[in-house]
């Protein structure tokens, strides 16, 4: 534990509520404290964000919704989280005090563990992974460090949802890989990609610790390592500890495929896999395990399971028994060697006849039912509806294709459920249901309205949802270039698997004013933000004050602030040319209607506002769009008056 006293952060209160009373420890991403919650009076831990995370508002913004996620998870083995708070420039996290141990520190003591045990621990992270799995939250850094064992030998998963924060933060360094790169699933070393099934990979890979005492992929360099993840299997735990059952190897094999549609599809599925083979286990399986390591051979005798040791689960027996607690002995602690004489002899034979009828009655059994039974095929889940069939039929078993149902783990048509479940024992001739995926599941489809396109793309992208088909139509309203809505509409919920249709605003249709009023179609123009030049000549086949021409064409697209010109007829003169080209003044004192701004940057609004013959004033700008404007849309006001504006 560090008790560093010389934290600033020591004896202070965090949000007029949390008293940190001392620090437990530091990590890359945040320092852990005790505190103590003065509203409730309770004992808690704080975690509290280094500096240059909580300074990048992309990492505090991720961070917050991550952290009401996994607040909305309620397991018995998740690490509670009670609340987040800023306070200044700290921003942390308030969770569940777990006094106890890390199973860092556990396998630190004991260097490995028996198969019971290590069983015993490994169930109840998946139980809360699968928790966590049902919510459609990835945990993306399942590592000892992060699983707590208290002191009455409770397991808990801790800092769900951080490691997700941490990886969409721009702090982040290119190249860095988020996540301890011993349990790193390849395709997190390929791509960052992570989901339910890499958090399989890396339960997987911690199983093979608990067993061996190692990890199962080493090397001189991080980089060394999360290359061998990629192009190397891990390899059987049997390989370093001689003894352990089969049924192991097959576990830690199955959960670290390098393709994750051949894992487990979730730790739930992991979960039923480990607790049926830890079901069939003997009771003494550690101490064979234990003694075959050191090169014994077990006596044929029924041994006793080992003494019970503090700070593990399920009655908190020992995995590991070190030389020193074994002796020499090669019977379990508790017994007494065989006595040598005449009666041992005998009592041996007896021992070696009933083994050899009980070997022979179990492969009578065998023989005369193997024929009867199979086992769902292995890797039905993600499969194509047709090929699954076939793989039940070429298996000897019959497919039932029950609703389609929405799924993140596998593609649109795949096989995303089975039940039985792969794997699973069952009678030839048997029905296995097959529910196909119709897509990843829906998500609200956010509100780009007035963005450019671009940031629109992104802000979709973020969401998990794809862009798709663009299209343009004018407005009046929204700027050229600027998105006017989306299809589906904003609110509305879309599969990942169809594409969001984008409407873009090609700007506003530059309407025919040939043939009117010049100062009314100049009005007119103005108030849609255009700026307007006049140049004028004489057409005596047409009324005087007209307009002959305009550029751009009628249904040209126009934004706010583009320039527009208008040829207008010369009127009339009664008393001679200087009396009728007025057009030094003859415009001033007129009221002009004022364009509608609001929704605008501040950049387009100050354009379309002085171009109509306007001075601009800003008021309060607590955003970068104008939110309100003075005098209003629509209402006419004296040419050159000054328009407030404001966001």
């Amino acid at each position: 534990m560090d008790t560093t006293v010389a934290d600033p952060l020591v004896g202070r209160v965090l949000d007029g509520r949390y008293r940190i009373e001392s620090r437990v420890a530091r990590g890359g991403m945040a320092t852990v404290y005790v505190a103590r919650d003065l509203r409730l009076d309770r004992v808690v831990a704080i975690k509290v964000m280094h500096a240059n995370l909580a300074a990048d508002d992309e990492f505090v913004a991720r961070f917050i919704g991550e952290a009401k996620a996994a607040a909305a998870l309620s397991h018995p083995n998740v690490v509670a989280v009670y609340d987040q708070r800023t306070d200044g420039e700290h921003v942390f996290l308030v969770m569940e005090y777990v006094p106890g141990r890390t199973l860092r520190d556990l396998l630190t003591e004991r260097g490995r563990l028996g198969p019971r045990a290590a069983l015993e621990i490994i169930q109840p992270v998946l139980a809360a992974l699968s928790a966590a799995h049902r919510a459609g939250l990835v945990h993306r850094d399942v590592k000892p460090e992060n699983v707590l064992i208290t002191e009455d030998g409770q397991v808990k998963v801790a800092d769900f949802g951080l490691a997700r924060a941490e990886s969409a933060s721009k702090m982040t360094k290119t190249g860095l890989i988020i996540g301890t790169v011993g349990y790193l699933a390849p395709e997190q070393v390929l791509s960052g990609n992570a989901d339910v099934r890499t958090d399989v990979y890396a339960a997987g890979v911690m199983l093979y610790e608990l067993l061996t005492g190692e990890l199962p992929h080493q090397g001189d360099t991080p980089l060394a390592v999360a290359y061998k993840h990629v192009n190397e299997a891990v390899p059987p735990p049997s390989g370093l500890v001689p003894g352990l059952p089969q049924q192991l190897d097959v576990l830690v094999t199955r959960a670290t495929a390098r393709e994750p549609a051949q894992r487990p599809q979730d730790a739930g599925q992991f979960l039923a896999l480990v607790a049926e083979v830890h079901g069939g286990l003997p009771p003494d399986i550690d101490w064979r395990v234990e003694q075959a390591s050191y090169g014994r051979t077990a006596v044929m005798e029924a041994p006793q399971p080992p003494p019970p040791v503090p700070g593990l689960p399920h009655g908190g027996r020992t995995a590991v028994l070190s030389p020193a607690e074994t002796g020499p002995s090669l019977v379990p602690p508790g017994d007494h060697a065989p006595r040598r004489g005449v009666g041992a002899t005998g009592r041996y034979v007896l021992i070696a006849i009933g083994a050899v009828a009980a070997v022979v009655l179990a492969w009578s059994v065998w023989y005369q039912t193997s024929g009867q039974y199979d086992h769902v095929p292995d890797r039905l889940i993600g499969m194509k509806v047709a090929d699954a069939r076939q793989a039940l039929a070429d298996a000897g078993l019959r497919a039932r294709i029950a609703p389609e149902v929405y799924s993140d783990r596998v593609d649109k048509g795949e096989i995303a459920k089975a039940d039985p479940a792969p794997g699973t024992r069952i009678a030839k001739g048997e029905t296995v249901t097959l529910t196909p995926s119709k897509g990843r599941v829906p998500r609200e489809v956010p509100d780009v309205r007035g963005r450019s396109l671009d940031d629109a793309k992104r802000i979709l992208r973020d969401k998990g949802l794809q862009p798709g088909r663009e299209s343009s139509t004018p407005s009046q309203t929204v700027a050229k270039g600027r998105v006017v809505r989306t299809n589906p509409a904003a609110g509305e919920k879309q599969s990942p698997d169809v594409p969001v249709q984008i409407v873009v605003s090609s700007g506003m249709s530059m309407p025919n004013v040939v043939g009117q009023k010049g100062d009314d179609a100049a009005n007119r123009l103005r108030s849609m933000g255009l700026d307007v030049k006049i140049e004028r000549r004489r057409d005596g086949r047409r009324p005087g004050d007209t307009v002959l021409s305009q550029n751009p064409e009628p249904g040209t697209g126009v934004s706010s602030g583009d320039e527009v010109t208008l040829v207008v007829n010369r009127r009339d003169c009664l008393f001679g040319e200087f009396f009728c080209d007025d057009d030094r003044g003859r415009d001033r004192g007129d009221r002009l209607p004022v364009p509608p701004v609001i929704g605008q940057s501040f950049d387009d609004a100050k354009r379309a506002l002085k171009s109509s013959g306007f001075k601009v004033k800003i008021g309060s700008k607590l955003g970068d769009r104008v939110v309100g404007q003075n005098p209003l849309p629509g209402s006419s006001a004296q040419r050159g008056q000054e328009i407030t504006i404001w966001g």
